[in-house]
């Protein structure tokens, strides 16, 4: 055999142009990327007073110091189960999502969805609607065209360029950074990051669109397990549409179904398929040939819905004539409902933890070598590396002190730290401190003759009520 009467196995890709619609969910499309795109570009700008020597950036990863500002909310390094719980929640979030209304989130919230539909949008605004895109796509090139498409990609690319930058801006003072970006004053890492974050927009938006849902992304094979004949999806109802012709003057008029083979659902496609030939992986539910049949049933004078929103499980209802279940049932059921609780018990879970978590934060590790010190007055002594950490915006006093449920035990210790009078330590701002800690047994005290004594350090704000607590061991010479 010849290579040329091989089939190749690859096909080029054939670039989609959707038409322009306007409709119901169009519209929802728009606010939607209006909303998450002003809240993106914007929310590094919105300022919130911290007090003195803090960062007054409304949300802020701080690298540098290992913390995470949202608003009042700051999370810690020891926190991370704040930011796992939030992960947990989005991974149950889209289960749930997906149970319900299939692609959903691809259709309308998804990032390469909303800065695809901005580049689409831009493009049409620079070459025009699909017919006059498509024939510039054929015609070879020229000055006309070469104008074209360098401001469609100077547009593109200014976009892009301003997504890059947004994103750096949480990760530092927003202000100063972009004053540093534009003085060549930013660190590299700054300017690698903006660039790589630039060229993926540019590529991802611009010229790999529909190929990132299909071949990029891993959802579309996931849904499959998530979807199930409940599923609200989109769907074409071709007992109503079928037989489907376009000559509807023809004898044989009335055999036909209400589809007039219009094309209209395909050309507003952006993944450049045809819902009436069934459920396919490309799908991203968003709704746009819901709103093109629409307008087509209004011009033909018939009712609308060819196209809609539907369950597999109300098919066989639909075609006998009969009522669907409604939506509500569809929606509220055994699994939905389960990934709900999951989703909910997760969210209420880490509001309780976050509004029950101390201010203060004390870590004790015992020395484990030795295990104690027998003074020379037979006393025994304990060493603790205890770690503090203030989580207030001005230094505080804690004091240390040491308890235990036995009297006979905590009568007969003793706390000092090292390089600091008595059992008060001051700690900076915001900030961890590391410090040796002593407890002390009197001679041939409860403590220092038994083995293992628990113990329970207490950490206290001398300014104010707040404290934390620790239990520990004490470990004496036994008998």
């Amino acid at each position: 055999m010849s290579s040329s009467d091989q089939t190749p196995l690859y096909a080029a890709r054939e670039p989609i142009f959707p038409k322009r619609i306007s409709g119901r969910f169009r519209n929802l499309k728009w606010v939607i990327m209006a909303v998450t795109l002003g809240i993106y570009y914007v929310l590094p700008w919105l300022r919130w007073d911290r007090g003195p020597g803090m960062p007054d950036q409304a949300v802020l990863v701080d690298l540098a110091n290992r913390r995470f500002f949202f608003f009042m909310i700051e999370i810690w390094p020891h926190e991370f189960y704040f930011v796992a719980g939030l992960l947990i929640m989005a991974g149950l979030g889209l289960f749930l999502f997906t149970s319900m209304a299939g692609r959903v989130w691809c259709g309308y919230t998804c990032p390469q969805t909303v800065w695809t539909d901005l580049f689409i949008l831009v493009e049409r605004w620079v070459e025009g609607d699909r017919n006059n895109r498509l024939r510039l796509w054929r015609q070879k090139w020229s000055l006309s065209k070469f104008k074209l498409r360098l401001i469609k990609w100077a547009l593109w690319f200014l976009i892009a360029l301003f997504t890059g930058g947004a994103w750096i801006f949480y990760f530092a003072d927003a202000p100063t950074l972009l004053w540093n970006l534009l003085t060549g004053q930013a660190p590299a890492i700054a300017y690698i990051t903006m660039l790589v974050l630039t060229a993926t927009t540019f590529v991802f938006a611009g010229f790999a669109r529909e190929q990132m849902c299909i071949y990029a992304c891993p959802w579309p094979r996931i849904q499959a397990a998530m979807m199930d004949e409940d599923t609200i999806t989109i769907a074409y109802r071709e007992w109503r549409g079928e037989p489907r012709g376009k000559h509807r003057k023809a004898e044989d008029a009335d055999t036909l179904g209400d589809c007039i083979d219009c094309m209209a659902c395909v050309n507003v496609c952006p993944m450049g398929i045809d819902i009436r030939d069934g459920q396919q992986l490309e799908c991203i539910t968003c709704a746009l040939c819901i709103d093109a049949c629409d307008e087509m049933m209004d011009k033909v004078g018939k009712p609308r819905g060819l196209i809609g929103y539907m369950a597999l499980k109300d098919e066989a209802a639909e075609r006998a004539g009969a009522h669907p279940k409604r939506i509500w049932r569809h929606i509220f059921r055994p699994r939905t409902m389960l990934y709900f609780t999951l989703w909910s018990g997760i969210g209420i879970a880490l509001i309780v933890a976050l509004f029950l978590r101390s201010p203060i934060d004390v870590n004790v590790t015992p020395a484990r070598d030795p295990l104690f010190v027998a003074l020379s007055d037979g006393a025994i002594r304990n060493t603790y590396s205890v770690r503090l950490r203030n989580k207030q915006g001005e230094p505080r006093v804690f004091r240390l002190t040491v308890m235990a449920d036995d009297p006979a035990v905590q009568s007969a210790l003793a706390v000092s730290l090292e390089g600091q009078p008595g059992n008060t330590v001051a700690v900076p701002a915001d900030s961890t401190l590391d410090q040796r800690l002593y407890i002390v047994a009197e001679p041939g005290s409860t403590p220092a003759t038994t083995a293992r004594s628990e113990i329970k350090l207490w950490v206290e704000d001398t300014s104010s009520t707040d404290r934390a607590g620790l239990e520990t061991i004490f470990n004496g010479k036994g008998k």
